[in-house]
């Protein structure tokens, strides 16, 4: 999901013309994922609260592909803002600048799950205050870059919330850079797992 600000003067429109883009259909894994994403471009076809922008066009005749798809809705509680999707769809959010503060708990509080999240901006006292108000609403949270890419082994990459509090790809490098309160998850939830097969083996030993 992604939350745009709504200028002053309006959305603006941005020339892409001669941006080399690439917009292919994507194969998904199998029928049941094609199914599952699909119904999700479906619904937002006849949602009165969404729009498709680009994209919205599937085909499952030789394989199971569908287009890069971009949706714009009037409701921040969508389906698709909240619900992990695993596919080639986008979700848009438009909101007032002057709603900031309530954007951020809206931010915080729209999904169970909490991966990656990332904030664009260029003033200083709102990266501070999104920084703050997002502490726990993403394991892997960048500020003025993509949310994507993690390098496996390389990098901090860890989930909260519903995603998980394990260190996942980054391995244990994940714990020099992830707040302290994840950090103390993390341990708890190892010790407990050791704790749980030390007294699996004392039980099978006697």
């Amino acid at each position: 999901m992604l939350f745009f600000f709504q200028a002053e003067d309006g959305i603006r429109d941005y020339d892409v013309t001669g941006v080399q883009t690439c917009a292919l259909p994507i194969s998904v894994i199998d029928e049941r994922a094609f199914k599952r994403i699909t119904g999700y471009i479906d619904a937002a076809k006849q949602s009165a609260e969404a729009e498709i922008l680009t994209g919205g066009g599937y085909d499952d005749s030789r394989g199971w592909f569908i287009e890069p798809s971009t949706i714009v809705t009037t409701n921040p509680q969508y389906p698709t803002m909240c619900e992990e999707i695993f596919g080639p769809i986008l979700t848009l959010y438009v909101y007032d600048p002057k709603e900031w503060e309530p954007t951020l708990r809206l931010v915080d509080e729209t999904s169970p799950y909490a991966l990656t999240g990332a904030v664009f901006a260029t003033d200083r006292r709102a990266i501070a205050e999104a920084s703050v108000a997002l502490t726990h609403a993403a394991g892997n949270f960048y500020i003025n870059d993509k949310p994507t890419g993690a390098v496996v082994g390389q990098q901090p990459f860890g989930g909260s919330r519903a995603s998980g509090t394990n260190d996942k790809a980054g391995s244990a490098r994940s714990e020099e850079h992830t707040s302290e309160l994840q950090s103390r998850r993390n341990l708890v939830c190892r010790l407990l797992l050791e704790k749980k097969k030390s007294t699996t083996t004392d039980t099978e030993s006697h």
